[in-house]
């Protein structure tokens, strides 16, 4: 069985003007398997946000090899890998990312506006996005604007918005980083139900050790390469 995530050799160099060349990530090789909960650990600068780019469809590599799900990337035309990024993968920032003017309910169906698949009547989406906010605790919030919720509140919208499209992964990007410690766990431990509970591939990209606890392995990137890798304790 093929793993969801497989990279061999990849390289990323940004070109600049002047000729001058940033290599960022030097060669990663990596395999992330489905179901897995994985902490993509590095300093600022390290290349893991670059690497999750790429991960997550939004970034192309200058070299090397992409698989997602045995199919190499590199051969998907653009909106190939518009759709795969739409129906299969969802993301959480660490800056929530939600409209100002737009209830917590409307956050979370926005992504089926840009989803060319297959789409469920208005009222199945409408169910779906209110049992997600629901089962991460907003039951009574579903009409509050992002301004009438808490820190904590928001990043939960996000991540049911992310959830609307049923992803096979989920990458959080520093989804931590404007909480507090609180809340940071509540977070956490809500990523590893999501994981045990639904089976969802999740990415934690973080700079932050203590984030790498709730995972169940370490991915370690230092000056574009990856170390090896490390089981969570």
């Amino acid at each position: 069985m093929p793993a969801l995530l497989e990279l061999e050799d990849l390289v990323k160099t940004y070109h600049l003007s002047g000729g001058i060349d940033v290599p960022v990530l030097k060669g990663v090789s990596l395999r992330v398997e489905k179901g897995d909960l994985v902490a993509l650990m590095g300093a600022s600068g390290s290349g893991k946000s670059t690497l999750m780019n790429i991960l997550g469809f939004l970034d192309t590599p200058t070299s090397g090899t992409y698989r997602f799900d045995g199919r190499d990337v590199s051969r998907l035309s653009e909106d190939e890998r518009a759709d795969v990024r739409a129906a299969r993968i969802g993301f959480v920032f660490q800056s929530f990312n939600l409209l100002a003017r737009t209830s917590a309910l409307q956050n979370v169906l926005m992504p089926l506006e840009y989803h060319r698949g297959v789409r469920r009547r208005r009222s199945e989406e409408r169910d779906r996005a209110v049992r997600l906010l629901e089962m991460l605790g907003l039951e009574g919030r579903l009409d509050h604007t992002p301004a009438q919720l808490s820190g904590g509140q928001q990043q939960r919208v996000a991540i049911a918005r992310s959830l609307i499209n049923q992803p096979d992964i989920l990458f959080a990007d520093e989804p931590t980083g404007n909480l507090d410690s609180v809340t940071t766990v509540e977070i956490l431990r809500m990523f590893q139900r999501l994981n045990t509970e639904q089976g969802i591939t999740i990415v934690l990209v973080t700079h932050d050790a203590e984030v790498c606890d709730y995972a169940k392995r370490t991915i370690h990137i230092r000056d574009g390469l990856v170390a090896p890798d490390m089981p969570s304790s």
